[in-house]
Formats: structure tokens, sequence, C-alpha cells
């Protein structure tokens, strides 16, 4: 479990949990001596509008107020546990404001090529049983294996850069690969990690797949689309432990070693371990780790502030994150990811779900990012928040935050929302321009 490739299953996020197509059951085998016939493939599928009023309110007299009308259409075919197709983008058709020549359509959402990769909300091929898989959509919150360069990272922080990122997965023999791309049609952050099963390599296949592994792991940030930034490589090694084995859960102890390529002196270390625990109505997943920071390495490099941090990392010297100073030390690292349903109908929908990571330093910075999300009431009712908080406890501290709100009503096809929230727009100095944001609408699908 604690390897599981959870990003393949993103897309299920974003499926519905019952559909409205569906090829013809096959028939029962009349007798034992019948060849067995594979199942049919079902098809479902789902539509959906939204349309809501969207205002983006730069603070401060930075610029101007602008006003949109929000469109936002979706089409989803579910194919099975090894195919799925999510299609669809907000247009945002402008109602007042702006200073790029009254355009009706946003510009800044569709001006450059990585910026259409946002029509591709989920591509899944493969699944986890497979021998390969790939998914091309949005990140949100991923993390590249043992997450130790990667970690909570999204490509959507930037207000005005929409690419699709893609990952692939491959198992050959006792080795496993994770490797990904944040956009798929611009040159900027790759990655990718092996991890050798150890006991797989030395004794035969095991029962328990992924018990003594050793990952090596690197990513590099060509530093081109979505805006022009300095590059940044990193390599990280690793070795995990699972400790004890038992039906629904895991208790793993870790340890590793990272630096900078080329970058004498830039080293960092990393002691820990977890518990995976996963039953048909509640998960829970917990992380704790000791890290050692030296000449400007540290791990989660790529995080959840990263896609802004390129430009203006937080703190008070304003300076790209591959430029800034990072002091020496040590610091404590916790995750806790937990999913709960008060029905066990094995959905990828929750009653709760919460995932927060934080991360305390010697020297005074504390860095905590979260999000959760809760269904009341029969479901009709969903309340979403999340925030980011990147150098709290320091002057140039970084704060955002956001929330949702959907209400379904009229059995659950038609639905009002509301969202609210902060947001960071990198400007051409490579300084960040704070505004905020706030919409109300309504929507219509024909799935629930």
């Amino acid at each position: 479990m604690h390897r599981k490739r959870s990003c393949l299953a993103a897309l299920l996020l974003l499926l519905p949990t019952t559909g409205w197509a569906s090829e013809p059951p096959v028939p029962e085998q009349e007798s034992s001596t019948t060849p067995a016939v594979p199942p049919a493939r079902k098809w479902h599928y789902l539509t959906r509008v939204e349309a809501t009023s969207l205002a983006l309110l730069p603070r401060a007299g930075a610029g101007e107020d602008e006003g949109f009308v929000q469109v936002e259409p979706t089409f989803i075919l579910d194919g099975g546990p090894e195919f799925g197709v999510n299609l669809g983008a907000p247009v945002r058709f402008r109602l007042w404001g702006g200073n790029d020549g009254g355009a009706l359509v946003r510009r800044e959402d569709w001006d450059t090529l990585s910026d259409w990769g946002q029509l591709v909300r989920g591509l899944l091929l493969g699944s986890d049983n497979a021998p390969m898989g790939i998914w091309v959509g949005p990140l949100e919150a991923y993390k590249l294996l043992s997450g130790h360069l990667v970690r909570r990272y999204s490509n959507r922080t930037n207000p005005d850069y929409h690419p699709a990122g893609g990952i692939f997965t491959g198992t050959l023999g006792p080795l496993y690969t994770e490797a990904f791309v944040s956009d798929v049609l611009g040159a900027r952050l790759v990655g990718a990690e092996f991890s050798l099963d150890l006991e797989h390599l030395l004794f035969g296949e095991p029962e328990q797949r992924g018990r003594y592994t050793l990952a090596l792991s690197s990513a590099h940030d060509w530093g081109r689309a979505g805006g022009a930034a300095p590059s940044m490589t990193l390599a990280h090694l690793d070795a995990m432990a699972v400790m004890v084995v038992r039906p629904g859960m895991e208790a793993y102890v870790n340890a590793g070693w990272g630096g900078r390529p080329g970058e004498g002196g830039a080293w960092g270390a990393v002691m820990g371990g977890g518990v995976d625990s996963l039953s048909e109505r509640f998960n829970l997943r917990l992380r704790l780790e000791a890290r050692r920071q030296h000449g400007g390495f540290r791990q989660g490099f790529f995080g959840a502030d990263y896609e802004l941090a390129r430009f203006q990392s937080a703190g008070p010297n304003g300076v790209p994150l591959a430029e800034a100073h990072f002091p020496d030390g040590y610091s404590a690292f916790g995750e806790a990811i937990v999913e709960w349903d008060a029905v066990s109908y094995g959905g990828p929908y929750k009653h709760l779900n919460l995932s927060v990571g934080a991360e305390a330093f010697s020297w005074g910075r504390v860095d905590v990012d979260g999000r959760v999300a809760v269904q009341l009431f029969e479901r009709a009712l969903e309340v979403a928040l999340k925030g980011l908080a990147v150098g709290a406890g320091k002057p140039g501290a970084r704060y955002l935050g956001a929330a949702e709100v959907r209400w379904r009503f009229l059995g659950g096809k038609l639905y009002a929302m509301g969202t609210a929230g902060t947001l960071l727009f990198p400007t051409t100095e490579g300084t960040l321009r704070p505004g905020a944001f706030a919409s109300v609408g309504l929507g219509v699908d024909n799935a629930r």
C-alpha cells in the first residue's frame, strides 16, 4: 500500500459513481463446459455545464478590477479501471475591466500553447494491475513515489498557467518506475524515480512486493514554459523497509540522502517512517520524518508553492527559489491523509477527505499545506477548504486560501455553487501581484 499508484486512480475522483449508458450484460453460462466469455466492457458517461460569475480583483491599486461570467462544460467517459477520458475547460467571458483591449475571452487563459492543455482534465490508460500506465491531466498534491523531491506539488498554482501534466508508471520484474512531466506541451518540470525491489532481485518474486526497496530519483526544471525562471536539478537516494504487514495495514521506516548535482556542499539527509491503514470505510496514512538541510538543498523542494516560488520565493529577499538562500539546519515533517465514508460502497467520493502536510524548521520557519472536504445531508451539500502558508513565522511569509460550497437539489441534477479565495499573479518583472476571486453560479449534470 505504501507504493500505491494513486496517480493513475486520480481520474476516478472526476468520474461518476453511477452511469446511464452500458452494453447489455453477458448471459450466464449454461454449463460448466461452455468456454468462459470475458465480461463486456461497461461504458459510463457524464455531461455537465456550470455557469458562474467570476471576479479577479487586484488589491491595493495594482490594477483594474476584472469581472467575468464563466461557462464550464465537461464530458466524461469511463471505460473501466484501465481507460477514462475527462474533457472540458472553463471559458471566461469578460463583463468589465481589464487592460487587454476589451477582448471578449480572458486572454491570459489561452495565450500560450501550454494553456490548451487544460482541455484535457483526465486521460487514463492502464491501471495498478497493468505493466504500464499513463495519466494526463492537472496535477494536484502530486507526490513522486518517496516524495523527497516532489511532494504535494500542483501545476495550477499560477492563475495564468493551465498546463496538463503527464505521469507514466511501469513495472519490469523487480524494477518499478514512475516518471512525470508537469507540462506535456512545454519544457518545464520533469522527473523520474526508479525503485528496485531487493527481495525480488535476490530471492525471486515475493508474496508481498516492495517490502525492501532501494530507489533513485531525480527532477529537473527547464524553466521555460509558464514564464521564464532559473532552472534547477535535484537528485535523491532512498531506502525503505516495511516492518509490519497485516491485513489492511503496513508500517515502514525509510532513510535517504539527496543533493544538487554540480553544486558542492548542497546536500540533505532524512530518516523517518509511516503507517498506512486501509479499510472499506476508513483510510489513514501517516508519515513523520526528521530532516537535515545543508548548502541550499532541501527535501520537498518541488512542493505546493513551487509554481509561484520559482518566480519569487517566500521571504524578505524576493528572489527566485533557485537563487534564494536557505539556511542550514534541521526540520521535522509530518503528513496525514484521512478518508472516511459512512457507506462502504467503494466509490471515490467520501464523506470526509482530509490531507495536511507541515514542516517546522530549527531556525523558526513553518510551512503548512492542507485541504479538507466534507459531504453532508445525504451528500447534497459539499464544503471544501484549502490553505497554504509558506515561511510562517518569518518576514515575507506567503498565505493563500480558498473555499467552495456546492448544494444539490431537485434530485441532485441541479446544483448551486459558490467559491472565493486569494491568488498571486506572476508578472513580467518576476514579482507576484496579489489578487482575489469570488464567484456564484449554477450547474447541471446527468449523474451524481
